[in-house]
């Protein structure tokens, strides 16, 4: 009997035979993208045919080049206006979407825009009028121009766009983007346009989108949030603590021996307990002899330069902490993070698991820690029943080497860090009283 002809998986597809011209694949292989991954296999080839899409797949399975690549053949053939609306919920993902998409088309003469908030409006407002072929924007910035009027004639560009992408379409399809959503997709209504929406989780929103749409928008196997897990390769711990002390546990496993030279992210659900435990964590590491814990901090508060300061620091090396909320919780491509800490315990298990998502990646190993005090049994319960595992305590470090060692030396940081930041509060308070009554003497 003869052997079995072999099969050819789809995931064993090249970019060329899922229809991408020359130029692209060699633009791919110079950013080191050789062979598609399974989201870019299912989606490129349905996207080129003119079909909407929901794609599904975890952070840094390549959603981006799976809805970049055919957007840029197709403008390749039929180069116009503005033919691509991106739509995005972070201003670091709105930048980093734009890099991907000028890397890849660095040989098309494109322009991009990115609009988001934290940059000057009437800037950006020119930028847009001069008819970029890529927007890229979140939809509270997008929609603020829209309802200026200031910039009707670059938004009317938008009214023939060929492509609209909602990428992290489950956060998009939130209740806190509905407004600014609506306003932009009331504008972006052309008979021509393909819709395509990629996400990590498939919410009941997106759902409905599918289910109204029927056989019209092609479906790449996008998991149910009910079956997201976190990675096999990933070692959950906790460490049961009282609130009062926090800080000096936070600091006493950054500086155990064995995490001293990981890259690590607190995750925290305050933007003020982001700061605050960055300055603990500088204050402190200014009195150690050696092993000092290089920190920044990423959240909505900082202003766009700081955000993405902050965020080249880390990527780059210059700090291995990051301090951050849940703007950096998925999306971001971020090195490889050895330890995620959970200082603060978010309300939605999902978040926990997109938070511990940002470790353990691609086949390599990664550690999770939550820490958990009298307020939160009943959120890691919750946690642990929705990755159908329970955590095991984190046995490196105990009390009473935090009280012996740590309490002292992290209070004193803790109460040196909250009077800088009342001091800057005061500070940026008096510069903006100071422009107001400037402003009064121009007026009169």
């Amino acid at each position: 009997m003869s052997a079995p002809k072999r099969q050819t998986t789809p995931h064993q597809a090249s970019f060329t035979s899922l229809g991408l011209s020359k130029s692209l694949v060699e633009a791919l292989a110079a950013m080191a993208i050789r062979r598609p991954s399974k989201i870019q296999t299912a989606c490129i080839p349905q996207i080129l045919q003119g079909k909407d899409c929901i794609g599904g797949a975890r952070t840094g399975s390549g959603k981006t080049m799976a809805f970049a690549a055919p957007i840029l053949q197709k403008f390749s053939e039929d180069p116009y206006g503005v033919f691509a609306l991106i739509l995005t919920p972070t201003r670091e993902l709105a930048l980093q979407i734009s890099e991907q998409f000028s890397a890849l088309g660095s040989n098309m003469n494109i322009k991009i825009a990115v609009v988001v908030g934290g940059m000057d409006m009437v800037a950006q407002g020119l930028v847009l009028q001069q008819r970029p072929h890529i927007v890229i924007a979140t939809p509270g910035r997008l929609a603020d121009h829209i309802r200026s009027g200031a910039g009707a004639e670059a938004i009317s560009g938008l009214q023939r766009v060929r492509f609209l992408v909602l990428d992290e379409a489950d956060r998009l399809l939130t209740p806190g983007f509905g407004p600014d959503l609506e306003e932009c997709m009331n504008v972006v209504k052309s008979p021509r346009r393909q819709t395509l929406l990629f996400t990590a989780t498939l919410t009941s929103a997106v759902m409905q989108l599918k289910e109204k749409s029927g056989d019209k928008v092609f479906a790449h196997e996008v998991l149910a949030a009910s079956k997201i897990a976190v990675p096999d390769t990933l070692v959950q711990s906790y460490l049961l603590l009282p609130t009062q002390i926090k800080e000096a546990y936070l600091v006493a496993l950054l500086a155990a021996p064995e995490n001293l030279t990981k890259s690590a992210i607190v995750f925290v659900n305050r933007a003020k307990t982001a700061e605050i435990l960055k300055q603990i964590l500088l204050i402190y590491s200014k009195s150690m002899d050696e092993g000092s814990i290089l920190v920044t901090s990423l959240h909505a508060q900082l202003s766009q330069q700081e955000r993405i300061s902050s965020l080249a620091r880390f990527r780059a090396g210059a700090a291995r902490v990051l301090v951050a909320t849940d703007v950096a919780s998925r999306g971001l491509d971020i090195p490889i993070i050895e330890l995620v800490i959970h200082y603060d315990i978010p309300a939605d298990p999902d978040d926990y698991i997109h938070r511990a998502g940002r470790t353990a990646r691609a086949g390599h190993s990664g550690e999770s820690v939550a820490f958990v005090t009298e307020h939160d049994v009943e959120r890691i319960q919750a946690i642990e029943a929705r990755v159908c595992k329970e955590m095991d305590k984190y046995t490196k470090i105990d009390e009473n080497t935090i009280i012996r060692e740590f309490m002292h030396p992290v209070s004193s940081a803790k109460r040196e860090a909250i009077m800088d930041l009342e001091r800057d509060l005061n500070k940026q308070s008096g510069h903006a009283s100071k422009a107001r009554r400037m402003k009064l003497r121009k007026t009169r």
